[in-house]
Protein backbone atom coordinates (compact mmCIF):
# COMPACT_ATOMS: atom_id res chain seq x y z
CA UNK A 1 0.00 0.00 0.00
CA UNK A 2 1.55 3.35 -1.04
CA UNK A 3 2.42 5.67 1.79
CA UNK A 4 0.72 9.04 2.14
CA UNK A 5 3.11 11.92 1.39
CA UNK A 6 4.04 13.79 4.54
CA UNK A 7 3.13 17.43 4.74
CA UNK A 8 6.16 19.71 4.98
CA UNK A 9 6.92 20.67 8.55
CA UNK A 10 6.03 24.26 9.35
CA UNK A 11 8.77 26.51 10.70
CA UNK A 12 8.57 27.37 14.37
CA UNK A 13 7.73 30.88 15.43
CA UNK A 14 11.06 32.56 16.27
CA UNK A 15 9.92 36.07 17.21
CA UNK A 16 8.00 37.80 19.98
CA UNK A 17 7.15 41.29 18.76
CA UNK A 18 5.72 42.39 15.39
CA UNK A 19 5.82 46.03 14.33
CA UNK A 20 5.45 48.30 11.29
CA UNK A 21 8.20 50.82 10.54
CA UNK A 22 7.83 53.70 8.09
CA UNK A 23 10.97 53.89 5.91
CA UNK A 24 11.91 55.37 2.51
CA UNK A 25 11.09 51.95 1.02
CA UNK A 26 7.58 52.00 2.45
CA UNK A 27 5.96 50.50 5.54
CA UNK A 28 8.23 47.61 6.53
CA UNK A 29 7.21 44.62 8.62
CA UNK A 30 9.61 44.06 11.51
CA UNK A 31 9.96 40.97 13.72
CA UNK A 32 11.68 41.81 17.00
CA UNK A 33 12.92 44.95 15.28
CA UNK A 34 14.44 43.12 12.30
CA UNK A 35 13.08 43.52 8.76
CA UNK A 36 11.29 40.61 7.08
CA UNK A 37 12.18 39.43 3.59
CA UNK A 38 10.12 37.64 0.96
CA UNK A 39 11.08 34.16 -0.35
CA UNK A 40 13.15 35.92 -3.06
CA UNK A 41 14.84 38.05 -0.35
CA UNK A 42 13.02 41.26 -1.21
CA UNK A 43 12.33 43.57 1.71
CA UNK A 44 8.74 43.08 2.90
CA UNK A 45 7.56 46.69 2.54
CA UNK A 46 4.12 47.95 1.55
CA UNK A 47 3.00 51.30 0.13
CA UNK A 48 0.46 52.14 2.82
CA UNK A 49 0.08 51.57 6.54
CA UNK A 50 -3.35 49.91 6.39
CA UNK A 51 -2.17 46.97 4.30
CA UNK A 52 1.11 46.80 6.24
CA UNK A 53 -0.78 46.53 9.51
CA UNK A 54 -2.91 43.74 8.01
CA UNK A 55 0.26 41.81 7.17
CA UNK A 56 1.66 42.52 10.62
CA UNK A 57 -1.54 41.19 12.18
CA UNK A 58 -1.11 37.94 10.25
CA UNK A 59 2.43 37.54 11.60
CA UNK A 60 1.23 38.41 15.10
CA UNK A 61 -1.57 35.87 14.81
CA UNK A 62 0.75 32.91 14.27
CA UNK A 63 0.93 30.35 17.04
CA UNK A 64 3.86 28.11 17.81
CA UNK A 65 4.49 27.59 14.08
CA UNK A 66 4.27 29.85 11.02
CA UNK A 67 1.60 28.67 8.58
CA UNK A 68 1.52 30.62 5.27
CA UNK A 69 -1.95 29.19 4.58
CA UNK A 70 -3.28 31.47 7.33
CA UNK A 71 -1.59 34.57 5.90
CA UNK A 72 -3.49 35.50 2.71
CA UNK A 73 -2.41 39.14 2.59
CA UNK A 74 1.23 38.28 3.19
CA UNK A 75 1.10 35.62 0.45
CA UNK A 76 -0.29 38.11 -2.05
CA UNK A 77 2.28 40.75 -1.08
CA UNK A 78 5.07 38.21 -1.65
CA UNK A 79 3.63 37.59 -5.12
CA UNK A 80 3.65 41.32 -5.80
CA UNK A 81 7.21 41.94 -4.64
CA UNK A 82 8.81 38.79 -6.07
CA UNK A 83 6.79 38.54 -9.28
CA UNK A 84 4.41 41.24 -10.47
CA UNK A 85 6.67 44.18 -9.63
CA UNK A 86 9.47 42.57 -11.62
CA UNK A 87 7.36 41.87 -14.73
CA UNK A 88 4.01 43.71 -14.69
CA UNK A 89 3.60 43.21 -18.44
CA UNK A 90 3.15 39.47 -17.99
CA UNK A 91 0.37 40.06 -15.46
CA UNK A 92 -1.39 42.55 -17.76
CA UNK A 93 -1.10 40.10 -20.65
CA UNK A 94 -2.62 37.30 -18.60
CA UNK A 95 -5.47 39.56 -17.47
CA UNK A 96 -6.11 40.56 -21.07
CA UNK A 97 -6.87 36.96 -21.95
CA UNK A 98 -9.69 36.92 -19.41
CA UNK A 99 -11.38 39.68 -21.41
CA UNK A 100 -11.89 37.11 -24.17
CA UNK A 101 -13.80 34.64 -21.96
CA UNK A 102 -15.35 36.72 -19.19
CA UNK A 103 -17.74 34.85 -16.90
CA UNK A 104 -20.61 37.30 -17.30
CA UNK A 105 -20.62 36.92 -21.09
CA UNK A 106 -21.71 33.27 -20.83
CA UNK A 107 -25.33 32.62 -19.98
CA UNK A 108 -27.44 29.54 -19.37
CA UNK A 109 -30.22 28.82 -21.84
CA UNK A 110 -32.26 26.97 -19.21
CA UNK A 111 -33.87 26.67 -16.70
CA UNK A 112 -35.74 29.93 -16.94
CA UNK A 113 -35.19 30.97 -13.32
CA UNK A 114 -31.40 30.61 -13.65
CA UNK A 115 -31.50 32.62 -16.88
CA UNK A 116 -33.38 35.33 -14.97
CA UNK A 117 -30.93 35.29 -12.05
CA UNK A 118 -27.95 35.67 -14.36
CA UNK A 119 -29.62 38.57 -16.16
CA UNK A 120 -30.50 40.29 -12.89
CA UNK A 121 -26.95 39.91 -11.61
CA UNK A 122 -24.88 40.52 -14.73
CA UNK A 123 -26.84 42.75 -17.11
CA UNK A 124 -26.14 45.87 -14.98
CA UNK A 125 -22.42 45.16 -15.39
CA UNK A 126 -22.78 44.78 -19.15
CA UNK A 127 -24.45 48.22 -19.10
CA UNK A 128 -21.69 49.60 -16.86
CA UNK A 129 -19.01 48.49 -19.34
CA UNK A 130 -20.96 50.17 -22.15
CA UNK A 131 -21.35 53.43 -20.22
CA UNK A 132 -17.88 53.47 -18.66
CA UNK A 133 -15.79 52.28 -21.60
CA UNK A 134 -18.04 52.81 -24.61
CA UNK A 135 -17.86 49.20 -25.80
CA UNK A 136 -20.27 46.28 -26.06
CA UNK A 137 -19.76 42.89 -24.39
CA UNK A 138 -21.07 40.11 -26.63
CA UNK A 139 -22.96 37.34 -24.85
CA UNK A 140 -23.65 33.69 -25.65
CA UNK A 141 -26.00 31.03 -24.33
CA UNK A 142 -24.97 27.49 -23.57
CA UNK A 143 -21.43 26.27 -24.19
CA UNK A 144 -20.75 28.06 -27.47
CA UNK A 145 -17.74 30.38 -27.50
CA UNK A 146 -18.45 34.03 -28.24
CA UNK A 147 -15.74 36.21 -29.73
CA UNK A 148 -15.52 39.70 -28.30
CA UNK A 149 -15.10 42.56 -30.77
CA UNK A 150 -11.49 43.72 -31.22
CA UNK A 151 -12.34 47.20 -29.95
CA UNK A 152 -13.85 45.74 -26.77
CA UNK A 153 -10.69 43.76 -26.07
CA UNK A 154 -8.49 46.74 -26.92
CA UNK A 155 -10.34 49.09 -24.56
CA UNK A 156 -10.34 46.66 -21.63
CA UNK A 157 -6.66 45.91 -22.13
CA UNK A 158 -5.90 49.62 -22.39
CA UNK A 159 -7.62 50.08 -19.04
CA UNK A 160 -5.11 47.68 -17.52
CA UNK A 161 -2.23 49.76 -18.90
CA UNK A 162 -3.29 52.51 -16.49
CA UNK A 163 -2.57 50.27 -13.50
CA UNK A 164 1.02 51.27 -12.79
CA UNK A 165 0.99 50.19 -9.12
CA UNK A 166 2.01 46.49 -8.95
CA UNK A 167 0.00 46.03 -5.75
CA UNK A 168 -3.21 47.12 -7.46
CA UNK A 169 -2.39 45.13 -10.58
CA UNK A 170 -1.80 41.98 -8.55
CA UNK A 171 -5.03 42.56 -6.63
CA UNK A 172 -7.02 42.87 -9.87
CA UNK A 173 -5.35 39.72 -11.18
CA UNK A 174 -6.19 37.74 -8.05
CA UNK A 175 -9.81 38.90 -8.12
CA UNK A 176 -10.07 38.02 -11.81
CA UNK A 177 -8.71 34.51 -11.36
CA UNK A 178 -10.92 33.90 -8.33
CA UNK A 179 -14.12 35.03 -10.07
CA UNK A 180 -13.36 34.24 -13.70
CA UNK A 181 -14.30 37.80 -14.59
CA UNK A 182 -12.07 40.73 -15.47
CA UNK A 183 -15.19 42.91 -15.56
CA UNK A 184 -16.07 42.09 -11.96
CA UNK A 185 -12.49 42.79 -10.86
CA UNK A 186 -12.42 46.14 -12.67
CA UNK A 187 -15.79 47.06 -11.16
CA UNK A 188 -14.28 46.54 -7.70
CA UNK A 189 -11.10 48.42 -8.63
CA UNK A 190 -13.17 51.40 -9.77
CA UNK A 191 -15.54 51.37 -6.80
CA UNK A 192 -18.56 50.19 -8.81
CA UNK A 193 -18.85 47.11 -6.60
CA UNK A 194 -17.64 46.03 -3.19
CA UNK A 195 -15.55 42.86 -3.01
CA UNK A 196 -18.24 40.82 -1.25
CA UNK A 197 -20.89 41.91 -3.77
CA UNK A 198 -18.60 40.97 -6.67
CA UNK A 199 -18.03 37.61 -4.99
CA UNK A 200 -21.78 37.02 -4.77
CA UNK A 201 -22.26 37.95 -8.42
CA UNK A 202 -19.49 35.56 -9.44
CA UNK A 203 -21.33 32.66 -7.81
CA UNK A 204 -24.80 32.93 -9.31
CA UNK A 205 -24.46 29.55 -11.02
CA UNK A 206 -22.90 27.85 -8.01
CA UNK A 207 -25.53 29.23 -5.64
CA UNK A 208 -28.23 28.00 -8.01
CA UNK A 209 -26.82 24.48 -7.85
CA UNK A 210 -26.49 24.68 -4.07
CA UNK A 211 -30.16 25.66 -3.82
CA UNK A 212 -31.02 22.48 -5.71
CA UNK A 213 -28.54 19.95 -4.36
CA UNK A 214 -27.01 21.42 -1.23
CA UNK A 215 -23.30 21.90 -0.48
CA UNK A 216 -20.81 19.64 1.27
CA UNK A 217 -18.40 20.77 3.97
CA UNK A 218 -15.29 20.55 1.78
CA UNK A 219 -16.85 22.80 -0.87
CA UNK A 220 -17.88 25.26 1.84
CA UNK A 221 -14.32 25.34 3.19
CA UNK A 222 -12.82 25.88 -0.27
CA UNK A 223 -15.22 28.70 -1.00
CA UNK A 224 -14.55 30.36 2.36
CA UNK A 225 -10.79 30.22 1.73
CA UNK A 226 -11.21 31.76 -1.71
CA UNK A 227 -13.38 34.53 -0.30
CA UNK A 228 -10.59 35.28 2.18
CA UNK A 229 -8.21 35.63 -0.77
CA UNK A 230 -10.73 37.92 -2.48
CA UNK A 231 -10.82 40.18 0.57
CA UNK A 232 -7.02 40.17 0.77
CA UNK A 233 -6.89 41.43 -2.81
CA UNK A 234 -9.49 44.08 -2.03
CA UNK A 235 -7.30 45.35 0.81
CA UNK A 236 -4.46 46.06 -1.62
CA UNK A 237 -6.81 48.12 -3.79
CA UNK A 238 -7.53 50.53 -0.94
CA UNK A 239 -5.32 53.55 -0.28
Amino acid sequence: MPSTPRKPELPKRFYTEVSVAETPAGFEIRLDGRPVRTPARTMLALPNRTSAEAVAAEWEGQGTHIDPATMPVNRLVNTVLDGVAMNPGATRSDLGRYAETDLIAYRADEPERLVERQAEAWDPLIAWVRDRFGVHVAMASGVMHVAQAPDTLQVLRARLDHEADPFRLAAIHQMTTLTGSLILALAVAEGRLGADEAWRLAHVDEDWNISLWGEDEEAQARRAARLTDMRAADLLLRD
